[in-house]
């Protein structure tokens, strides 16, 4: 039984996932929810080391179930000349490549760039990995945590009196997994709309994602002389930060203009604190921040966070609630805008996970299916993309099955 086509704008697209855990797979993911057809490829037996890692539930991962939702599974072992073969015999009829492997490695086993090429002169090839393929560090190993120290994040996360501190999520991954999708569609609207004809490498580094945020920092260091260091809050406005309500709920707070600061005034009740030469524009807000915080830190602690929001709100003050995530499963907005969905899985049932990013009017992306089960739709891949009839492919997998991967 063949799998549905697929709808959505990115319909007739495939891609060979040949990543794993998290950068380059979720790149493929995104691209997948809007009609890719991607095809994940895996080391028979074993599999995405994704597949086996928690958390868990009934044996399944549900990290993998979400990040290779959408995805079809093919085994075959890159090293083995038999699937070596088959492999490059796909790329033929690929129009993306996702990997993460350490640089170097596919050029070891025999399928660099410059071969994928040779048999597909349209193949656009997304790198992943830690520091990028060039560079003295570009045969190191890198993982998010790593990257995200490297890029200059790290180190102006946290408190000033406290060692720096690391995203609670993989960032540098996700990050980067969006850079990489901007390469690939780049790319391949210079191929197909711009009428290259040709492929290309796209080369995206854990690091350089993240760098890439610091946007302003390499200028403010080069024509100032100007180190950022930790700070509890940013130092560019105020009153900003977290506040408490007396139900002991966190909410944050952001005035980063005089317009929105004379509206936070009138909803204090403290309409003349808009005239306090102290007050009265941001620069001085900002040097006089513990005045004027300890003004909000004693209205906050007289009313509960939905007092505070509705408010504010009504003020407009920018304002939100610090929400974990049984907060946003509850949230009527999050339910409005339908930004968690929920799919049917054949092992773990109703699966709850984050909708198709960014929305589209005509053409929306979608979640049509949980990840798939190892090798899956091995033979279905095979049969649509190769035109193998079910005879060449027992054959194939009987070749296959009796080799150990190592």
């Amino acid at each position: 039984m063949t799998t549905k086509p697929r709808r959505g704008p990115l319909a007739g697209l495939r891609v060979l996932d040949i990543a794993a855990f998290l950068a380059a797979p979720f790149s493929a993911s995104i691209l997948a929810d809007f009609g890719a057809d991607v095809i994940k490829v895996e080391l028979p037996g074993m599999g995405d080391g994704l597949r086996k890692f928690p958390p868990f539930k009934n044996s399944t991962s549900l990290h993998f179930n979400v990040m290779a939702r959408n995805k079809r599974s093919l085994t075959l072992d890159l090293r083995d000349p038999v699937g070596k073969e088959l492999f490059l015999r796909l790329v033929e009829k690929a129009d993306l490549v996702t990997e993460n492997f350490l640089p170097g490695t596919l050029e070891k086993w025999g399928l660099g760039y410059d071969v994928m090429k040779a048999r597909n002169p349209r193949i656009v090839v997304i790198r992943v990995s830690g520091y990028g393929q060039t560079g003295p560090n570009s045969k190191l190993y890198g993982f998010g945590t790593s990257s995200q120290a490297f890029s200059g994040l790290t180190y102006l996360s946290g408190y000033p009196d406290r060692p720096p501190v690391t995203s609670p999520i993989s960032l540098a991954d996700y990050i980067a997994g969006l850079f990489a999708v901007i390469g690939a569609l780049t790319a391949v609207y210079e191929r197909d709309v711009a009428k290259s004809d040709l492929g290309q490498e796209v080369d995206v580094s854990l690091y350089e994602g993240l760098f890439r945020l610091m946007d302003f920092h390499p200028a403010e260091y080069q024509q100032l002389g100007i180190v950022r260091e930790r700070t509890p809050v940013p130092r560019s406005s105020a009153p900003l930060g977290m506040f408490a309500a007396k139900d002991g709920h966190w909410l944050v707070l952001s005035v980063s203009s005089d317009s929105v600061f004379d509206r936070l005034a009138e909803a204090l009740g403290r309409a003349e604190l808009a005239k306090d030469p102290r007050f009265y524009t941001n620069q001085v807000r900002v040097e006089n921040r513990e005045a004027i915080e300890a003004i909000v830190v004693e209205w906050f602690g007289q009313r509960t966070r939905d007092e505070i929001l509705e408010e504010l709100n009504r003020a407009g003050v920018p304002v939100s609630p610090v929400y974990n995530i049984a907060d946003i499963m509850e949230d009527e907005h999050y339910q409005a805008r339908e930004n968690v969905v929920v799919v049917e899985d054949p092992v773990l049932g109703p699966v709850a996970m984050p909708n198709a990013v960014p929305r589209l009017s005509r053409t929306p992306g979608e979640v049509r299916t949980t990840a798939p089960l190892l090798g899956q739709h091995s033979a279905e891949v095979l049969s649509e993309w190769l035109g193998l009839s079910q005879a060449q492919i027992d054959e194939i997998q009987a070749i296959l099955g009796g080799k150990r991967s190592e």
